[in-house]
């Protein structure tokens, strides 16, 4: 069935449940606990009573009081029976008519055991067949009795009105008789009267209980929950209307939800960013190819019109820039898809030395200063390109020279590249590692690049657990430097 399901399925349904059947546990197991104590202590009572009443008798035959001469406790409240060494009732309360838990279920005294009733229809002068005492170091002597008591439940029946008692044996050597056991009892319907008035209670008072408990449970939760109904409303109103500068309402409050709220904000922020700085990354990547596009669209044009008019070297180079921006494009969408640089391992002094060795035309000198081997982990490939980015953007403004050096540093390979040009400004330092930015907008296109060579630099620092820095050289123009972990030892 659905509409179970959709009940359960709330978070105030399941703490309402959860905290309802966490305190029915506690309430049956404490319940019980109470029942099983009140039980107990209104046992013992009636034990100690039936004691009282055992001894009082048990006192009397000690004093050789003759059994028709015995004065007995309330018969209802306290029915007595006494039995022989051999198990023989001798005496008993008056109105017994029915017994049980005791040592003999007979009510009438056994005229063998030269007993009486509670007529009182034997005399003290019978010896029972019985010594006046026994040997061993726990009998009795005569007119001593046990300071130990056992106790047994039981019922008995008393001028026609049955009921369970509690009864309690205590043993009594009497000179004449022997050893005697007196069994009185005391009645235990205080204690099933209190039991079942208690459990009564319980199985009224405990029900209501838990329905408070679950509603306010119920309410608690959904108040607390208020702001995350809220929260849950307004993204699906942002998911709707796809309105990324929508906020979530923040709860003036310090708990979860609170942080949820304002987590959620943090998140909608970056995606907001980044979803723009995607649509400007469009819009300048699409504004970056459709100029050479079109110039070789134009050339391409003219040359069929009038091949003698071809410009076959402009064509070329527009080819080309085209050709490097599309690279640059696919590695950035590379890189923003999180492509790893893989596990292999690079030795950046080999690498800088082998790379500037290929390069050739360049427009100024480029000093060397390597000191390795420099191993680090990474892709080779990408790490080429970094470093031809940090140079290429040096020789566009370095005026004599350009120096380039590997070295380690506490851990970390330094590669750093750097200029006599003009530097980069203070607050500078940061934008030039985004994305079409160009600090000198008036500088051609063919001669300062599509603004991307520092950006992906960056980002291929980032990706292999690195750092591109920027900050001013002491010729006075800028430095560039790639920091990268090493590669410990053995690893």
């Amino acid at each position: 069935m659905r509409w179970p399901r959709r009940l359960f399925g709330s978070v105030r349904a399941r703490a309402a449940l959860g905290a309802t059947l966490v305190v029915a546990l506690a309430l049956v197991v404490a319940g019980a606990a109470v029942l099983f104590a009140l039980r107990a202590t209104l046992t013992d009572q009636a034990g100690t009573q039936a004691e009282s009443a055992a001894r009082k008798v048990a006192s009397q035959l000690a004093a050789n009081v003759p059994y028709r001469d015995l004065e007995w406790p309330d018969s209802e409240d306290h029915p007595v029976q006494v039995v022989d060494g051999d198990g023989r009732v001798v005496a008993v309360s008056e109105d017994l008519e029915r017994i049980s838990g005791t040592g003999s279920d007979q009510v009438r005294p056994d005229s063998a055991a030269g007993g009486g009733g509670s007529e009182g229809d034997g005399d003290e002068d019978d010896d029972g067949g019985k010594d006046e005492g026994k040997d061993g170091d726990d009998s009795l002597k005569p007119g001593e009795i046990d300071d130990d008591a056992h106790f047994s439940d039981g019922s008995a029946t008393v001028d026609g009105d049955t009921a369970d008692y509690r009864f309690a044996a205590v043993e009594v050597n009497v000179e004449s008789k022997g050893d005697l056991t007196v069994y009185a009892g005391a009645p235990l319907d205080t204690e099933q009267s209190a039991v079942a008035t208690a459990l009564t209670a319980m199985l009224i008072g405990f029900p209501l209980l838990l329905a408070v408990i679950a509603a306010v449970t119920w309410l608690v939760t959904r108040r607390a929950l208020r702001p995350v109904d809220a929260i849950r409303g307004e993204m699906a109103a942002i998911t709707a209307s796809e309105d990324l500068a929508r906020r979530v309402p923040e709860p003036d409050t310090h708990d979860e939800v609170a942080r949820l709220a304002r987590t959620t904000n943090e998140t909608l922020a970056a995606l907001e960013a980044s979803v723009e700085r995607q649509r400007r990354f469009v819009a300048d990547a699409s504004h970056e190819l459709r100029s050479p596009i079109a110039s070789l669209r134009t050339q391409l044009e003219v040359g069929a019109a009038h091949p003698e008019l071809l410009d076959v070297e402009g064509a070329v180079e527009d080819t080309v820039r085209l050709q490097e921006l599309a690279a640059d494009l696919l590695l950035l969408a590379r890189l923003d898809a999180g492509e790893k640089p893989g596990e292999g391992r690079v030795d950046v002094a080999a690498l800088a030395r082998e790379e500037l060795s290929q390069r050739a035309g360049d427009r100024v000198e480029v000093r060397q200063r390597l000191d390795g081997p420099l191993e680090v982990a990474g892709s080779r490939g990408q790490l080429a390109r970094v470093l031809g980015n940090l140079v290429n953007n040096a020789q566009r403004h370095a005026r004599s020279q350009v120096t380039v050096t590997a070295r380690a540093e506490d851990g970390w390979a330094v590669l750093a590249v750097a200029d006599d040009g003009s530097g980069v400004p203070d607050a500078e330092r940061e934008r030039i590692f985004e994305r079409f930015v160009r600090l000198d907008d008036a500088r051609s296109r063919d001669d300062g690049g599509a603004g991307l060579g520092l950006a992906i630099a960056r980002d291929v620092a980032t990706g292999h657990a690195g750092t591109l820095t920027v900050r001013q050289a002491p010729s006075g123009g800028a430095l560039f430097e790639l920091r990268l972990p090493l590669v410990r030892p053995g690893v």
